[in-house]
């Protein structure tokens, strides 16, 4: 999914406009119109996307190369590869325009503070997921990591 969907793009005019012609007491109605066609949009884009991958999985299974899993990308092994955080950042922003939309219409900025405390704190913990997931790897895979003295893992003077 494109952050610049020019079909998304309309469909959010529609539903503002419809907001301005009908008043505030569809807005909901509204939004969630919106927000179905956003998580079509996301269902769908996801759907190709996992077909892609599988895809790609059995032509390298068939070729005789070692799939994912076993360790042929070692960032992939153990989590997300570069282009699904992408994805992932890109989504939580096309998803973040109408989330401020209706924070800022609810509670003016202080709802758009918070919207966007939200969104950057979901970013983060996916962020901060996928580096504990790399860490993991790297230490599964046999690379040394600094021990602390003192830490359960020094056992030199006991």
């Amino acid at each position: 999914m494109d952050a610049r969907d020019p079909d998304l793009k309309k469909e959010l005019d529609a539903a503002l406009q419809t907001r301005k012609e009908l008043g505030a007491e569809y807005e909901s109605e509204l939004v969630d119109s919106f927000m179905e066609k956003v998580e079509q949009r996301f269902d769908d884009a996801a759907d190709r996307q996992v077909r892609r991958r599988l895809a790609e999985q059995q032509m390298a299974t068939a070729r005789g190369a070692r799939p994912y899993a076993t360790g042929a990308q070692p960032d992939q092994a153990h989590g997300l590869g570069l282009g699904e955080r992408f994805a992932f950042v890109g989504v939580s922003l096309v998803l973040a325009i109408p989330l401020s939309a209706i924070g800022v219409v609810n509670a003016g900025l202080p709802g758009l503070l918070v919207t966007w405390s939200g969104i950057f704190g979901v970013n983060a913990v996916h962020a901060a997921g996928a580096l504990c997931r790399l860490r993991r790897s790297r230490a599964s895979d046999g690379e040394r990591t600094p021990r602390v003295p003192g830490s359960s893992g020094d056992t030199a003077q006991r």
